[in-house]
C-alpha cells in the first residue's frame, strides 16, 4: 500500500517546498476520491493519543475521586470505562477509509437525509460544550503564560483554535502528533514529581468498594470516549479505502485507551493527594508539581495549551462538519467556499466562547453533569449506526444518495428515528445527574448505568426492526451515480 504522490503523509514533517495553500483542507463533507487518500492507521494512534494526554482528561479521572470513589478503584473502573467506551469509539473510526465521509453524514443512512439532523442538532451541542470546557481550563494556563488572566486566555486561545481548525485535516494530524510527544514526556515528568510529593502505596491504602461510585467513575471515562463517536471517522476518512478495518479499529483503540487512561490515572492520583486543593484550581495546581521555577511552570502552563488546543481544534472541526451536514441536508450541497468554511468555524467558536466565559467559574461540577448528561442523547446514535452499519448493510452503502433526499435512503426514516427516541426514553428511568434522578437510581443504590442501557435497548429494537428490510441497502458499495434502472429501492418517507 502506497501514497499517492501529491498527497503527504500527515504524520510525516512538512516539505520545506509545500505551501501554506497545500496544507489548508479543501473538503468538507464530500467525499474523499481514492487518488487523494494518504497515511496509515497509525496515524489513528499518534493523533489519539495526543487528543488524550490533557488537562481535560485529568480532570475527568480526578472527579472520580473528587466525588467519593477510592482512588485503588477508580482507576480500574476508568480503565474499564475507557476500553468500553474506547472499542464502540474505534468501531466508527473504522468506517472512515471505507466511506471516506466524515462520520455522521453517514448517519444519513439509518435516519434519512433529513432525518440525520435530530441527532446532528445535540452533536453540535455537544461540540459547543466540550469546546467551552477545554477553553476554560487552557485558558487558565494561557492567562498564566501571558499575565492576562483567564478572561483573555480563554478569547486568545479560541482564536487560534479556530485559525487551526480552519486549515484542517492536515494539521489536525500534525498537532496530534506534536502533542503526544511533548504532552507523554510532560505526564511522565509531572508522574515522578508528583510521586515526590506523596507515596502511591498511601494512595492506593484505601480498598473500601463503593459500587455506585465505581459506576460513575466507569461511567465518566466511558462517556468521555462515546463522545468522540459523532466525529471519530472525520480524522479517518483520508486514508486508502484498502487500509484494513482490523488495523484502523486496533491503532485507535489503542491511541484512545493509552492516553485517556494515563490522564485519568494522573488526575485521579493528583486529586487523591490534593484532596480539596485540587478543586477548583486544577491547572495552578499541576503546574504547581513542577516545583516552581519559572521556565519549568511556563512550559507546564505551555504543555497544557498544546494539549487543549488539539482536542479543541478537533471539537471545532467536528462542530463545522456537523454544522454543514445539518444544512446541506435540506440545501443539498455537500461543497462549501473557503469564505463558508470559514463563517461555520466561527460561529462554533463564538458559541463555545460565550459559554465557557458564562460557566468558568462553575466548571468542575457543571462538567461531570454534562459528561453523564451526554451519554443519553449519543449511546443511541452509536448503536443504531455501528447496528446498521456492520450488521445490516454489512459496510454496504450508496454513497451519492447520501445527499439525495428523494433516493435510496429518503428524507426521513421512521424505524431509526423512532428508536432513537425511545432508546433516550429509556435511559432516563436508570439516569442520575443534579437535575434529574430516575426512579431505578435509588434502588440501585445511587448507580447510573443508563448508558449500558441507551446502548443495548437501541441496538437490539433496531435490529429487530430493520434486519429484514434491506431494500435500500446495495448488493455493493456505491461510490458514483447509477443509472435509476439498475438501482430498485423503497423509501419509508415515500
Amino acid at each position: 500500500m502506497t501514497d499517492t504522490p501529491n498527497s503527504p503523509d500527515p504524520l510525516n514533517p512538512l516539505n520545506p517546498l509545500d505551501s501554506l495553500d497545500s496544507l489548508v483542507e479543501k473538503r468538507s463533507i464530500d467525499v474523499v476520491p481514492d487518488a487523494e487518500r494518504h497515511g496509515t492507521a497509525f496515524s489513528q494512534f499518534t493523533l489519539w493519543l495526543g487528543a488524550n494526554l490533557q488537562i481535560t482528561a485529568v480532570v475527568t479521572g480526578a472527579l472520580a475521586v473528587v466525588f467519593g470513589a477510592a482512588a485503588f478503584w477508580a482507576i480500574i473502573a476508568l480503565l474499564l470505562g475507557n476500553l468500553l467506551g474506547g472499542a464502540v469509539m474505534a468501531l466508527h473510526s473504522a468506517q472512515g477509509p471505507r466511506l471516506g465521509l466524515p462520520q455522521m453524514i453517514s448517519s444519513r443512512a439509518q435516519f434519512g437525509v433529513r432525518g440525520a439532523i435530530v441527532p446532528l442538532l445535540l452533536v453540535i451541542v455537544m461540540y459547543v460544550g466540550f469546546f467551552a470546557s477545554g477553553s476554560v481550563l487552557a485558558g487558565q494556563a494561557v492567562g498564566e503564560l501571558t499575565h492576562l488572566g483567564d478572561t483573555t486566555g480563554i478569547v486568545l486561545f479560541a482564536l487560534v483554535t479556530g485559525v487551526a481548525a480552519a486549515v484542517g485535516y492536515r494539521l489536525i494530524h500534525i498537532l496530534g502528533r506534536i502533542a503526544g510527544i511533548v504532552c507523554a514526556l510532560a505526564f511522565v515528568y509531572l508522574g515522578i514529581r508528583l510521586l515526590d510529593r506523596t507515596d502511591l502505596a498511601t494512595l492506593l491504602h484505601d480498598r473500601t468498594f463503593d459500587f455506585p461510585l465505581f459506576l460513575l467513575a466507569v461511567s465518566l471515562s466511558a462517556s468521555w470516549q462515546l463522545a468522540f463517536g459523532p466525529y471519530v471517522a472525520d480524522y479517518s476518512r483520508y486514508l486508502p479505502r484498502a487500509t484494513s478495518a482490523k488495523a484502523t479499529f486496533s491503532w485507535t483503540l489503542a491511541g484512545t485507551v493509552l492516553g485517556s487512561q494515563w490522564s485519568m490515572t494522573f488526575g485521579a492520583l493528583a486529586a487523591a493527594a490534593a484532596g480539596h486543593a485540587f478543586v477548583g484550581h486544577e491547572v495552578t495546581y499541576i503546574v504547581g508539581l513542577g516545583g516552581g521555577a519559572a521556565l519549568i511552570t511556563s512550559l507546564l502552563y505551555f504543555v497544557i495549551a498544546l494539549g487543549k488546543l488539539t482536542i479543541n481544534v478537533l471539537n471545532t472541526y467536528g462542530g463545522f462538519m456537523s454544522m454543514v451536514t445539518s444544512v446541506s441536508g435540506f440545501r443539498g450541497r455537500a461543497t462549501l467556499s473557503p469564505r463558508g468554511r470559514a463563517a461555520y468555524i466561527a460561529g462554533i467558536m463564538v458559541a463555545g466562547t460565550a459559554v465557557a466565559l458564562l460557566g468558568k467559574d462553575s466548571f468542575l461540577s457543571s462538567f461531570k453533569d454534562f459528561l453523564l448528561f451526554l451519554l443519553t442523547f449519543f449511546t443511541p446514535w452509536s448503536a443504531i449506526n455501528l447496528v446498521d452499519y456492520y450488521a445490516i448493510a454489512k459496510e454496504r452503502y450508496d454513497i451519492p444518495a447520501l445527499n439525495d433526499p428523494n433516493g435510496r435512503y429518503g428524507a426521513w426514516r421512521w424505524k431509526a428515528l423512532s428508536t432513537y427516541a425511545l432508546g433516550v426514553l429509556a435511559q432516563l428511568p436508570f439516569l442520575s445527574t443534579a437535575f434529574y434522578t430516575g426512579p431505578f437510581v435509588a434502588p440501585l443504590g445511587g448507580a447510573d448505568i443508563s448508558w449500558l442501557i441507551g446502548l443495548a435497548v437501541p441496538a437490539a429494537v433496531y435490529w429487530l426492526l430493520a434486519h429484514r428490510d434491506t431494500a435500500h441497502v446495495p448488493d455493493h458499495m456505491i461510490l458514483t451515480p447509477e443509472p435509476p434502472s439498475s438501482r430498485p429501492y423503497a423509501t419509508e418517507s415515500g
